[in-house]
């Protein structure tokens, strides 16, 4: 075994699952969609495909009717020919976009609390990161703290807007102060951004790649998973200018060489078929919801300003006495709801003990049900 592969830790919500799984738990902890649903128009889609025999490779780059359909989506003149890759999922993308910009030893900015694979993937890749923490309750960095972050060895700054766990977007303010960054030290902008289509109370989700100074300094992470509810389809993609485009696709290739061929012309034709508005109004539903369900048994969290997590702090109801992992673990026995420790989320796990996240991309009625079981728990 590698000594990489041996220092990996793995995903730290495995366990619950499977136990969750086991009992007939109500799963608000891992982020597979219930919401929205998966639109009918491209299930069907996918068995014409099928049917009609689009069961070999497809072109490395990707149906050029997808990543028509995506740059058409991006509203800002994105080339699909020279600036779009389709990939297996956004994990892939994250893979090919750190494998691109990065050598061992390079440094990547990072922020903390951030997704827990953000981290595990700069170490695999074998560069190091720089964590800049985000400060509770409302998750705003410190622009003298990220400034500090940046060395001459930094190579990348790894964002996600909107962003889990935190539920935070990103202010154009904020991008440009980063851009500024990137610009004095020669730095990428690698942006998850697979939360776009999910942003409340008038917050606006503005793409790495429609800030000016980021414009030829920047990639775009992109996925259908969560706005199409197609996790298990795995089909992700890269926006980049063209010149870094044609070292994510030399690696891309020598990586999955591309994703399934009838899934994605399923989604070429039938991804436009979702209304983006009714399911941003969907999601703001629920997560009402949840604000209301877990504020009442006396959580306290920010105002969740994108995304599908709700981040709320537990001390309220531990007195800090009882950490994430154990709480979780008691409100699982006792209720038969399963909630996600935050301390994976946190570069040092002791800052995260007092914290969890909350997945409310469910159908209301596992909202309700969750709701049912925590009251008589």
């Amino acid at each position: 075994m590698s000594a990489r592969a041996a220092a990996l830790a793995g995903n730290s919500l495995t366990g619950l699952f499977t136990l969750a799984r086991a009992r007939g738990a109500v799963d608000l902890a891992v982020g597979t969609p219930g919401c929205p649903r998966t639109p009918h128009a491209l299930v069907e889609e996918a068995a014409r495909a099928l049917r009609a025999g689009r069961n070999q490779y497809e072109h490395p780059a990707g149906d050029p009717g997808l990543r028509q359909w995506i740059a058409e989506t991006a509203g800002d003149g994105a080339d699909p020919d020279r600036e779009i890759t389709i990939t297996a999922g956004a994990t892939e993308a994250l893979y090919v976009a750190l494998l691109s910009t990065l050598d061992p030893g390079d440094e990547v900015v990072l922020f903390s609390p951030g997704y827990e694979q953000f981290a595990a993937a700069v170490a695999l890749v074998g560069a190091r990161p720089r964590f800049v923490p985000l400060h509770a309750p409302d998750w705003r960095h410190d622009p003298a703290e990220l400034a500090a972050a940046f060395t001459p060895r930094t190579r990348a700054v790894l964002l996600n807007t909107p962003a889990n766990p935190t539920g935070r977007v990103l202010t154009a303010g904020e991008l440009r102060d980063i851009a500024g960054l990137c610009a004095r030290w020669n730095t990428t902008a690698i942006c998850d951004e697979v939360y776009r289509g999910f942003v409340f109370d008038g917050h606006e989700h503005l793409s790495v790649a429609r800030v000016p100074e980021l414009a030829g300094r920047s990639i775009v992470i992109g996925s259908l998973s969560k706005s199409h509810a197609v996790s298990g389809w795995r089909l992700g993609f890269l926006r980049s200018d063209p010149e870094r485009t044609t070292a994510l696709r030399r690696v891309h290739e020598l990586t999955t060489n591309g994703t399934a061929a009838p899934l994605q012309a399923a989604a070429a034709r039938a991804a436009g078929s979702a209304d983006p508005e009714e399911i941003r109004r969907e999601m703001g539903r629920r997560r009402d919801l949840a604000q209301h369900i877990f504020s009442g048994l006396g959580m306290k969290s920010a105002p969740v300003e994108g995304g599908c997590f709700l981040f709320a702090d537990i001390s309220p109801l531990t007195g800090g006495r009882e950490d994430c992992t154990a709480f979780v673990r008691r409100l699982l026995d006792r209720s038969g709801v399963l909630l996600a420790p935050g301390a994976p989320f946190f570069a040092d796990l002791a800052q995260g003990r007092n914290w969890v996240r909350i997945a409310f991309n469910r159908p209301e009625e596992t909202l309700r049900e969750a709701e049912h079981r925590l009251a008589a728990g």
